[in-house]
């Protein structure tokens, strides 16, 4: 008997948001590994790389090594498989384009000062830079997903009216993207915070439907915020591995929602994913390892009795000795993390 399908659907944005700060360099062999750890993992949508400047982001420098990789022409013919690329303008689509990408997301900024800083230009501009990629990669037969950044605050301008959220969003829909997703960059985000944008979306007209999450993790009310905004309608959110994440252009903020915590948190409530959690955790824990970083998911998943709890029907997995609760209950505080920064969402 076929699995249930997936109630919420989790984009992984570890191998691009997770790793894009990271000043060590880490070999593309690394980042394919990963990929196909998150894909036997369960997860049937991973943004894979950005094709950025070099210059900009160093570790993406390998963006085309990646992307002609055998590994990653054999996950792109599943046509059960996401795998988007982040695209800056029209140049980084054509080079999408050339390796066979079959969807790329476009970015922009609600708000002025991030604009700027992020990619060098005004939101209104970063409005017609993103509508003339979609438009062009609409029209060579590719999917466009929207990113929105800074959608509470901006760590330049200060906070976000929802009036320029709603602005961004209506032109990435109207601009062809099939959904949104919604980045809370610096992290500042809360329950009620989330609730209240979603809300003026959608009386404003926005299909929940068409809305994703991307909640980062800087005061430990990331999982909180995926909670809030599933009660609010959204069904599908961004989260990474080990809850890596990063952005040069963002100071002060900490990474992304762990995969593992939101994952966790969903089957625990009887939700369906398609995510094998042993199996997730195992390639958090691997992935930490890699980079001699502490894995930063705030709960003991990977303790056996835990997992067997909300994973029943994964195999037996080995565990990891150094995953625990950090305060015995659910969700816990947030452990420092050594990769800073917010990510481009």
């Amino acid at each position: 008997m076929p699995p249930p399908s997936p109630t919420v659907r989790i984009v992984e944005v570890g191998p691009r948001d997770g790793l894009q700060n990271i000043a060590t360099h880490i070999p593309t062999s690394t980042k394919l590994d990963l990929i196909r750890r998150l894909h036997h993992a369960g997860l049937t949508s991973i943004e894979l790389t950005s094709v950025v400047s070099p210059r900009k982001i160093p570790q993406l420098a390998d963006c085309r090594d990646l992307l002609q990789h055998s590994l990653i022409r054999s996950l792109a013919s599943d046509p059960h498989l996401q795998l988007p690329v982040l695209v800056p303008n029209l140049r980084g689509l054509e080079i999408a384009r050339s390796l066979d990408v079959k969807e790329v997301a476009v970015f922009i900024s609600a708000t002025e000062g991030f604009s700027r800083a992020n990619i060098n230009c005004t939101v209104g501009q970063g409005i017609e830079r993103a509508r003339e990629v979609a438009s062009h990669a609409i029209a060579a037969g590719m999917a466009v997903r929207g990113y929105v950044s800074c959608i509470f605050s901006d760590p330049f301008d200060g906070l976000t009216s929802p009036a320029a959220v709603l602005r961004c969003v209506g032109a990435l829909l109207d601009a062809g993207c099939y959904e949104v997703s919604l980045g809370d960059t610096l992290g500042v985000g809360s329950p009620a915070t989330v609730r209240s944008l979603i809300r003026y979306l959608t009386d404003a007209g926005i299909p929940v439907s068409r809305l994703a999450g991307h909640f980062h993790d800087t005061y430990g009310r990331g999982v909180a915020n995926v909670w809030e905004a599933y009660t609010c309608g959204v069904r599908v959110f961004d989260s990474s591995v080990a809850g890596l994440g990063g952005c040069p252009f963002a100071p002060g903020a900490k990474g992304n929602v762990a995969t593992e915590d939101v994952a966790y948190m969903f089957h625990n409530a009887g939700i369906e994913t398609g995510i094998d959690l042993a199996s997730l955790v195992d390639t958090g824990a691997w992935i930490s390892k890699q980079l001699a970083d502490l894995d930063s998911t705030q709960n003991a998943i990977a303790a056996a009795g835990r997992v067997n709890e909300v994973a029943p029907r994964t195999k037996p997995q080995r565990l990891h000795n150094h995953l625990r609760y950090y305060d015995g209950h659910w969700p816990s505080m947030r452990m420092e993390f050594n990769c800073i920064g917010a990510g481009s969402n």
